[in-house]
């Protein structure tokens, strides 16, 4: 990681904090990291905790602690520390790249999954709103990825509330049933338990109403339409996610995906296979690739899908941006430089893939 990787890094780090309502302040537009001067800590140095304190009316320590928080388990980071009036010290690991794309290469489309929800119970309040059932159910199955136990309520046909009946808005009567959401956006069957549930109170989410019309648009772009935009926003104009552009966001990232999956095809066509054997600089696409986990994590905290979908197309942009690095050029021979690049990409596109599927968007080999 070089000092632009990290000052990035610790852009991201600031700009989830403002993101996550952490901090209120104006993001930067660059963090100044500087080589760690003689008796001080680590590798390198920055002083934007201080920088921000006056604006934030915060003392620079806090505002350094919920930096720090947030850089912690960064790839690339050995160690983050803080020091005198508010300092983040950072020491590198000697591999970032090699150990993000083996972390994700290990987890698959899991990757961001974790259980940093683990003992939270959450149950939804009756829904019988197009969207608002998508991005409850949406959400049921961010909050299941961190380790939550989060279901929707359900009722059966003929009991008071059931969809056609008036909302009683009870958090759990005796009839109701509570269904969950697993990765794939399956059903899980009723909880054990149904006692405990009904003493669950049940959240309320405020979302604007829009028809969900898959009919009209298909599967993907119908949901897309329905979780890009924040749900108290109005969900997005149909029509322009069925063309494909690159100023159609669902298409960029689609797109993207398949171009992680073909250059793998083709690169099996030249002789060679992904693996990060050689540092590969890419500072953006390492630095929104290792962000996924807390994207997810604050879009299941803040019941914020828009989250993801935005995260998605940030990947797909830096990905299409490094994409022409990948494979050799003319009479160009494959060399350990293109298989480390292969496997980034390849990464990339495992990760475009998984977020795909948390929204419950298939993602095509090709387009």
């Amino acid at each position: 990681m070089t000092p632009a990787d990290l000052s990035l890094t610790v852009l991201h780090a600031v700009r989830r904090a403002v993101d996550d309502g952490a901090l209120r302040v104006d993001v930067p537009p660059v963090v100044k990291v500087e080589r760690a001067r003689p008796g001080g800590v680590g590798d390198y140095a920055s002083n934007v905790a201080l920088a921000l304190a006056r604006s934030a009316g915060r003392s620079a320590l806090d505002i350094a602690g919920i930096l720090e928080e947030r850089l912690r388990d960064t790839p690339g980071l050995r160690e983050v520390a803080v020091t005198g009036p508010g300092f983040l010290n950072f020491t590198l690991r000697a591999d970032a790249g090699g150990e993000l794309v083996r972390a994700i290469r290990e987890a698959g489309e899991s990757y961001g999954s974790g259980t940093a929800l683990a003992g939270v119970t959450v149950r939804f309040a009756d829904l019988t709103e197009s969207r608002a059932l998508i991005v409850a159910e949406t959400v049921v199955r961010l909050l299941r990825s961190q380790g939550a136990d989060a279901a929707l309520r359900h009722h059966p046909p003929g009991v008071a509330g059931a969809p056609g009946d008036e909302q009683t808005g009870d958090g759990g009567a005796p009839g109701h049933e509570w269904t969950g959401a697993d990765q794939t956006g399956d059903r899980r069957a009723p909880a054990a338990d149904q006692t405990h549930d009904q003493q669950i109170p049940a959240e309320h989410l405020h979302i604007h109403p829009a028809p969900h019309t898959p009919d009209l648009l298909g599967p993907d772009a119908a949901r897309w339409a329905l979780l890009r935009a924040a749900p108290q926003d109005r969900a997005l104009d149909g029509a322009p996610l069925l063309v494909q552009h690159e100023r159609n966001p669902l298409f960029r990232v689609r797109y993207a995906h398949s171009r992680a999956r073909r250059l793998v095809v083709n690169a099996a066509q030249l002789g060679f296979q992904p693996s990060y054997d050689v540092p590969v600089h890419a500072p953006e696409l390492l630095g929104v690739l290792g962000d996924h986990p807390l994207v997810l994590l604050a879009a299941a905290r803040h019941r914020a899908p828009d989250r993801v979908a935005r995260h998605l197309e940030a990947i797909a942009d830096a990905l299409l941006a490094f994409q022409h690095t990948v494979l050799p050029l003319g009479d160009e021979k494959p060399s350990a430089a293109h298989r480390s690049r292969l496997a980034l990409a390849e990464a990339a596109g495992t990760v475009l893939a998984g977020g795909l599927s948390v929204l419950g968007i298939s993602a095509p080999e090709r387009i």
